[in-house]
């Protein structure tokens, strides 16, 4: 079965050196928190906000996480929205597991709590 992990992170600024911490420090923790491998994920989304563009987080993840080599990603615009949360970069990992959907952990980390205040526990 698949299940989609949400993350969610603010990042400082648009800088590929904050672009790329932040990215590494959410996929991080997104693994702490549900103990996926590698060889389980189907496929990553990513998406930032207009105000982060000048890089692609995929690079980072391919860089920093080896074993993400054959892994297919996808990088995104997210929609433009008033009095949406700013300099936000999302991802969205879609692994193989047999966990229930109420077992999957997401992350929203340095600000971006506040898009799922539910989940934010």
């Amino acid at each position: 079965m698949q299940r989609g992990i949400r993350g969610a992170i603010t990042v400082e600024n648009n800088s590929i050196e904050a672009v790329k911490a932040a990215t590494i420090e959410l996929i991080s923790e997104m693994k702490v928190r549900n103990n996926y491998k590698e060889e389980d994920i189907s496929y990553v989304l990513f998406t930032m906000t207009d105000d982060l563009d000048c890089v692609y987080p995929a690079k980072f993840a391919r860089e920093e996480f080896k074993e993400w080599q054959y892994v297919p990603m996808m990088c995104t615009q997210e929609l433009k929205i008033i009095g949406s949360l700013e300099k936000c970069l999302r991802i969205l990992i879609v692994v193989n597991t047999e966990l229930a959907q109420k077992e999957i952990k997401h992350v929203y980390l340095k600000g971006a709590e506040k898009l799922r205040k539910d989940l934010s526990k």
